[in-house]
């Protein structure tokens, strides 16, 4: 019998699985609902039987706070969360995650010099052997290791520039963009040598490059400035072990990026918002060469659908993967506050059915 990673990494290389995995990701509301519904005090995820784990072991460093206080309004910087990359963000709600304004440390900068003196993570140069225990300890535990990192280039680029002003910098041929996307990259490569030796199973990585209904910049713009910066992320991880998976996230409508992604080297397409695209056309295109991670969509059906709109979309879509796997069908993106428990019950039970 698979034991939890084994099933997850038989399933997503299309070799068939045992069980259908469950994952999905609670907003601090859902949590506190979680609590009260089950009166269980263990994670979540440990409670539903996850079958894969973020590798917490930190190899970034950020700067001091202090270090960021120069490129912020003086007024606004006192409340602003400042990340590891010095991206600001002010919460507008503590039981959401995704309602917050965000503050771009280089919106206003004029040359590529003040790039060059930003105080960028560092990364930590901690042992191998560290890391690998780290891996080693979610291995014993029959799980899958994920090295999470999302928001791999192009996006943290933007939070650190700001959307408009980078894209005004791409479209331009500014040496500003060129010296920010290499340096967000040289970085994501040093983490994704360190995930891999230390034998991770997965590398998540992901970019927002679609809107609702359309790409978010032109195919011309991706290949001049974001492809060849991704190739070398997912290069650098294969080159040392060929086996390792990628994930890669992107919402919205990407059908004209997906032969890109496919080319350098993906392989599992997260989420496949149903809002935006049709799982069942991807997949007759694309599913003898790539698997899928999502599908249920958090836009209409998890908040606003019934728990038998739930269980009837969880079905259609691993039938639609069939036997062999290649999904693992999951909402596709964080449950916010609007989803009703009710649904959240509903998908897992729909998962541990499916091949009852």
């Amino acid at each position: 019998m698979l034991n939890k990673r084994e099933n997850l990494l038989s399933l997503f290389k299309r070799q068939g699985y045992g069980h259908v995995p469950i994952h999905f990701e609670l907003s601090p509301a859902l949590v506190e609902r979680y609590r009260e519904e089950t009166g269980s005090d263990m994670d979540y995820r440990d409670y539903y039987g996850f079958s894969y784990r973020d590798i917490g072991y930190p190899i970034l460093v950020g700067q001091e706070r202090e270090e960021f206080k120069r490129y912020y309004d003086s007024d606004l910087f006192p409340d602003a969360e400042i990340d590891l990359w010095g991206v600001g963000h002010l919460y507008i709600s503590s039981s959401a995650v995704h309602f917050n304004r965000m503050l771009h440390p280089l919106e206003n900068i004029e040359d590529k010099e003040e790039i060059i003196t930003y105080p960028f993570p560092e990364f930590k140069g901690t042992s191998l052997e560290s890391l690998e225990a780290e891996v080693n300890k979610i291995h014993e535990r029959g799980l899958a290791s994920v090295a999470n990192m999302q928001c791999t280039i192009w996006e943290i680029a933007w939070y650190l520039r700001g959307m408009e002003e980078l894209m005004v910098d791409m479209m331009t041929d500014d040496p500003k963009a060129e010296y920010l996307l290499d340096r967000v990259t040289d970085i994501r490569c040093l983490q994704a040598e360190a995930y891999t030796r230390a034998g991770a199973d997965i590398l998540f990585l992901g970019d927002d490059i679609g809107m609702q209904e359309t790409i978010l910049m032109s195919e011309d713009l991706y290949r001049s400035w974001i492809k060849p910066r991704l190739r070398k992320v997912i290069a650098t991880a294969k080159a040392i072990n060929p086996d390792i998976l990628v994930i890669y996230h992107s919402c919205g409508y990407i059908y004209p990026f997906i032969p890109h992604l496919i080319e350098v080297g993906i392989d599992i397409l997260n989420p496949i918002q149903p809002e935006s695209m049709d799982f069942g056309e991807i997949y007759d295109m694309y599913g003898d060469r790539i698997s899928f991670y999502g599908t249920i969509g958090t836009q209409t059906t998890m908040p606003y659908g019934s728990p038998e709109d739930v269980r009837r979309e969880v079905f259609k879509s691993l039938s639609i993967a069939g036997d062999k796997g290649g999904l693992l069908v999951a909402p596709t993106h964080v449950l916010e506050p609007d989803v009703p428990w009710e649904n959240v019950v509903a998908y897992v039970n729909a998962c541990r059915d499916f091949l009852s």
